[in-house]
C-alpha cells in the first residue's frame, strides 16, 4: 500500500453491542475494497479481524483489530473494537487510535447497553461520531424505530443520510439523502442507480432533518432556514460536514454487512465527512510540565503513541503504533518516554488482522506496528530526543473481578506467574499479585468471561494449565482480655540442656502487629535474652489460636522469669516465650476479626434501591449516596470483603451492564459470632487435611 498524506488518512473505530455485526461491517467492507477476495463470516471462522483462536471459538471479538483499505484516493484505517463488557480494553485502545466512532447499531434490537457505553467513550475520547443500522435484510428489522430511538436517546445531533425503502419486508433499495437519489441491490451485492421510491411524506421529513441540523452549524444558515429558502446541495454538503467535525451532528448510515448492502455509501460518505488525521493534532506535555501542541505534520519531531501490544511466543512482541507527527521508521531515533531509553526499531509493519506487510514508514496520522521494541508498553509515547514530550495514555476501566489461579500441576507457579505477566502486557486491564498472607496468587480481570479467556489463553499460548478458584479471605485474630502467662522450657539431652523462662502479660493494644515491652527487676531474665523472648512472640503471632490467622493488637510485656547461667540460650527464650503466646492467648477473649472495605457502586437512578438491597443481604452498610455523570448514583457503603466475590457479576446483570464499582480494603472488625464460627471450622478442617 502506497504512503498517503495525513489529510487523506481516516482512522475509523468500529464500535457498539456485542452481535450488532462490527466485526461483519468491517469484514464487508474489506471485500468491497478488494483487501479481501472473500466475505469473512463470524460463523465459518473465516474473517480477517477475528482471527485468534479465542474469538473463533466464541464468535465474538475479544482483542482490537486493525486493518487498512484503500478507497477513492482515501486511506482508511478501520479499528475493529470487541463489543463484550469483558473486554472493554480493547474499546479504550480503540478510541486512543480512532479519529471516528462508527457506532454499529442492530437494526432488528436496536440501542442496547453496549450502543451507550460506546458513544459514552467516543465523547470522551473527543471523537466525531457517526451511526450505522445493520442487518436490515433481516425480516425483524424496523430501521425507522431505531432511528427514532436514537434521536430520542442522543439526541436531535442525531442525522439521517442513507435509508432504506422497505417493500415487501425487503430492505433492497437505499436512499441517499444528500444527492437524493436512490440505488437498488442485488442477491450478489451489485448495485444500479434507480427511481426515486414512493415514501410518501416521510422522505420529505427526512429532508427536512438535515435541513434543520445544517442549520444549527452557522448563523447565516440558520437565517436561511427561518427565512423558508432552499439550501444549494453545496450548502448542505458543507454545513453536514462542519457539523459531523464539531460534533454537532452524528450522521446515521444504514444497510446489510452480510450481503454489502449499502456498504459501498458508507465509504464513500465518510471520504468526505470523517475528519482527517490532519485535522487531530493533541496536547502533550514537556519534560517541565507545561502543556504543548502538537500538531500532525510530517516534517516535525516524532510523537507517537503505543496503543496496543501483542507479545506472541511465536511471532514476539509487536507494539501498535499511532503516529501524531513526524514519522517512525528503522533510521528513526526515538526515545521511550516512560523509560528514559532509546528505543531501536528495525523495521516498520502494516498490519491487515494478522497479515503483516512492511512498509518503508509509518507516517504523521497513520497506524502501524512496530516489532521487537524492547521495553514499550501500551500507553507509551515515542517521541524524537529533539523535543521530549508526553502524550496522554490510555483510560482502561478498572478491573474487579479478582480470582485465585492454582496450577494444574504443583511446582508450576512460576509458569503460570511468567505467562500471565506476558498476557498483561498485551491486555493492561488484566492485574495479577502474589498474597504472601493467603499463599495465593490472584487475577483480576474485567468478569468471567475475561478470566476464562485467560485460563484458555496459557493453555494455548504458553502450555500452562490453571485453574480458578475463589480466593481466600485474609483474617486476622485479637484478643479482648488481659491476661499473664508463664512459658518454662527446659529440656536435658546430656551436655548443656535447655532452659528459659518468662511470665508475660498479654493485653489489647492499638496496633497492627504486635507492642513489645519489658519491664523485668532484679536481673531475672538477663537482657541479652530479650531480643529472642521479642523473636518468638513475633514468630507466635503469626498463627493465631483459633483459627491459624496472624495476631494483631497485642501488647505483650516482660515481666519476670528465670534463667539458668549455663543451660539458658536464645533458642531457649525463644522456644519460652512461644509456649507462653499458647498458654495465655486462649484465656484473653480471642476474637477474630474479618477484612472490611469500601465500597463505591456506581449505577443508574432506578437501580440504586437493588443494589442498596443488596449490600445489607451482604452485611454491609451503606453509608450515603450522591449524584455522578449522565444520570447515574454513587452508593457509598462498607462490606465484609468476605461476601464480595460475586459482586462484579451481581452489579452487571442488574444494570445490564450500564454499572461500575470500585472496591478497597479500609480495616478490621470483629467478625459476628456465628460467621466467625463457620471461619473457625473450615480452617480447622483445612488444617487437618494437612
Amino acid at each position: 500500500m502506497k504512503q498517503y498524506d495525513a489529510k487523506k488518512i481516516l482512522n475509523i473505530a468500529l464500535a457498539g453491542h456485542s452481535g450488532c455485526g462490527k466485526t461483519s461491517v468491517a469484514e464487508s467492507i474489506l471485500y468491497l475494497a478488494k483487501v479481501s477476495d472473500r466475505l469473512g463470516k463470524i460463523a465459518d471462522g473465516n474473517t480477517m479481524l477475528d482471527f485468534d483462536s479465542e474469538e473463533i471459538k466464541r464468535q465474538a471479538s475479544i482483542m482490537t483489530a486493525v486493518a487498512p483499505i484503500e478507497w477513492k484516493n482515501t486511506k482508511i484505517n478501520l479499528i475493529d473494537t470487541p463489543g463484550l463488557f469483558d473486554f472493554a480494553g480493547g474499546v479504550a485502545e480503540g478510541m486512543r487510535a480512532a479519529d471516528t466512532a462508527l457506532i454499529v447499531v442492530s437494526g432488528k434490537d436496536g440501542i442496547s447497553v453496549g450502543t451507550e457505553k460506546a458513544v459514552e467513550a467516543a465523547t470522551k475520547a473527543g471523537l466525531t461520531k457517526m451511526f450505522f443500522v445493520n442487518g436490515l435484510c433481516d425480516e425483524d428489522a424496523r430501521f425507522y424505530r431505531v432511528f427514532e430511538t436514537l434521536k430520542a436517546t442522543f439526541g436531535p445531533s442525531v442525522c439521517p443520510v442513507v435509508v432504506p425503502y422497505i417493500q415487501d419486508g425487503q430492505a433492497n433499495t437505499y436512499v441517499n439523502l444528500f444527492d437524493y437519489k436512490a440505488y437498488k441491490y442485488d442477491a450478489k451485492g451489485n448495485v444500479t442507480p434507480t427511481a426515486l421510491p414512493d415514501m410518501g411524506d416521510r422522505l420529505e421529513g427526512l429532508r427536512e432533518a438535515i435541513k434543520e441540523a445544517v442549520a444549527e452549524t452557522s448563523e447565516e444558515l440558520l437565517d436561511k432556514f427561518l427565512e423558508g429558502e432552499e439550501f444549494t446541495p453545496e450548502e448542505i454538503i458543507l454545513g453536514v460536514s462542519q457539523g459531523v467535525r464539531d460534533g454537532s451532528i452524528c450522521p446515521v448510515f444504514c444497510g446489510d454487512a452480510h450481503n454489502t448492502f449499502a456498504i459501498d455509501q458508507l465509504l464513500n460518505s465518510l471520504t468526505w465527512l470523517a475528519p482527517s488525521a490532519a485535522q487531530g493534532g493533541e496536547i502533550g506535555v514537556d519534560l517541565d510540565g507545561e502543556p504543548v501542541e502538537i500538531s500532525v505534520n510530517k516534517d516535525a519531531a516524532t510523537a507517537a503513541i503505543v496503543f496496543k501490544t501483542v507479545a506472541d511466543p511465536f511471532i514476539g512482541r509487536l507494539s501498535y503504533i499511532k503516529v501524531v507527527s513526524g514519522k517512525i521508521s528503522p533510521d528513526t531515533p526515538v526515545i521511550n518516554m516512560r523509560t528514559g531509553a532509546q528505543e531501536r526499531i528495525s523495521k516498520v509493519l502494516t498490519m491487515t488482522g494478522k497479515k503483516q506487510s512492511e512498509t518503508d514508514y509509518i507516517g504523521a496520522g497513520d497506524i502501524g506496528a512496530v516489532p521487537k521494541l524492547v521495553s514499550a508498553k501500551t500507553g507509551d509515547t515515542l517521541c524524537s530526543p529533539l523535543r521530549k514530550v508526553v502524550l496522554d495514555g490510555i483510560d482502561y476501566p478498572v478491573s474487579s473481578y479478582t480470582m485465585a489461579i492454582y496450577p494444574a500441576k504443583k511446582g508450576d507457579e512460576d509458569k503460570v506467574a511468567q505467562a500471565i505477566s506476558k498476557l498483561a502486557d498485551e491486555d493492561p486491564t488484566i492485574r495479577f499479585e502474589s498474597n504472601h498472607e493467603t499463599h495465593e496468587m490472584l487475577v483480576s480481570g474485567l468478569g468471567e468471561q475475561h478470566l476464562d479467556v485467560v485460563i484458555s489463553r496459557l493453555k494455548s499460548k504458553y502450555n500452562v494449565e490453571a485453574r480458578l478458584q475463589n480466593p481466600k479471605i485474609a483474617y486476622r485474630e485479637t484478643i479482648r482480655k488481659k491476661v499473664s502467662a508463664q512459658g518454662r522450657y527446659k529440656k536435658q539431652s546430656g551436655g548443656h540442656g535447655q532452659f528459659g523462662d518468662v511470665w508475660i502479660e498479654f493485653e489489647p493494644y492499638d496496633t497492627d502487629d504486635l507492642e513489645f515491652a519489658e519491664r523485668v527487676v532484679g536481673g531475672a531474665v538477663p537482657k541479652n535474652f530479650f531480643p529472642a523472648v521479642e523473636k518468638g512472640l513475633r514468630d507466635a503471632i503469626k498463627k493465631g489460636v483459633l483459627a491459624g490467622y496472624p495476631t494483631v493488637g497485642i501488647k505483650a510485656t516482660l515481666y519476670d522469669g528465670s534463667y539458668h547461667p549455663v543451660d539458658s540460650s536464645e533458642m531457649s527464650f525463644k522456644t519460652a516465650a512461644s509456649l507462653a503466646y499458647k498458654n495465655g492467648i486462649p484465656n484473653a477473649m480471642p476474637t477474630l476479626l474479618e477484612p472490611i472495605g469500601s465500597l463505591k457502586a456506581y449505577v443508574p437512578d432506578n437501580n440504586m434501591g437493588d443494589v442498596m438491597g443488596e449490600v445489607n443481604k451482604r452485611r454491609g452498610r451503606v453509608l450515603g449516596m450522591s449524584p455522578a455523570e449522565h444520570g447515574t448514583q454513587v452508593v457509598e457503603a462498607e462490606v465484609p470483603m468476605s461476601e464480595m466475590s460475586d459482586f462484579s457479576t451481581f452489579i452487571r446483570q442488574i444494570t445490564q451492564g450500564r454499572g461500575s464499582f470500585e472496591f478497597t480494603f479500609a480495616r478490621y472488625e470483629d467478625c459476628p459470632a456465628n460467621v466467625a464460627q463457620k471461619v473457625i471450622e473450615k480452617a480447622k478442617a483445612e488444617m487437618g487435611d494437612d
